[in-house]
């Protein structure tokens, strides 16, 4: 099953075991039509949980009553849990603009495929995404000086990468 990590729980709310959601998915949500999202467990697998009902409260947050989820104490023990979705959720609620929406675009540099994203970081004035390359976690920033363009028709990211960055990683 294809998922997509969107965020994750961050503070119960209420005493019926509502969670608040801290999403990526760059626009107020409520998740209409979503049956399930994944939550990660201590084993670092993905465990469903059925969603009882979803609230939009801002642009990225979600307030979300899982099912079987009662009191704030089995709220308490989901909190900074990783939430996920598959993949055909995530594309019908994220905004095509959000940073999170690069999830599985090929980073390319002078025409040559570097790796897919695998994870966005967001951080205040360049974006961070990690591909794996040669079996090696790489970190490749998204800022105006090394950002080229977005193919979103071929998903790809073009990048023109300070010289030295992949050495720093492979070398």
């Amino acid at each position: 099953m294809d998922l997509v990590s969107i965020g994750k729980m961050v503070a119960v709310v209420g005493l019926q075991g509502e969670l608040l959601c801290k999403h990526g998915l760059g626009k107020k949500t409520d998740l209409a039509g979503v049956g399930v999202v994944m939550l990660q467990d201590r084993a670092g697998s993905q465990l469903p949980f059925f969603v009882e009902t979803a609230k939009a409260r801002s642009a990225d947050e979600l307030l979300l009553k899982l099912e079987g989820v009662n009191t704030r104490e089995q709220a308490t023990a989901l909190l900074h849990r990783q939430v996920w979705l598959k993949r055909e959720d995530f594309d019908k609620h994220a905004a095509g603009n959000a940073p999170i929406s690069l999830l599985g675009f090929v980073v390319v540099e002078a025409g040559k495929p570097l790796g897919a994203i695998k994870e966005v970081i967001e951080q205040p004035h360049q974006l961070l995404v990690t591909i794996e390359m040669q079996g090696k976690e790489v970190l490749i920033p998204l800022h105006e000086e090394s950002l080229l363009g977005i193919d979103k028709k071929k998903k790809q990211v073009a990048v023109r990468l300070p010289d030295g960055l992949l050495e720093l990683y492979l070398g």
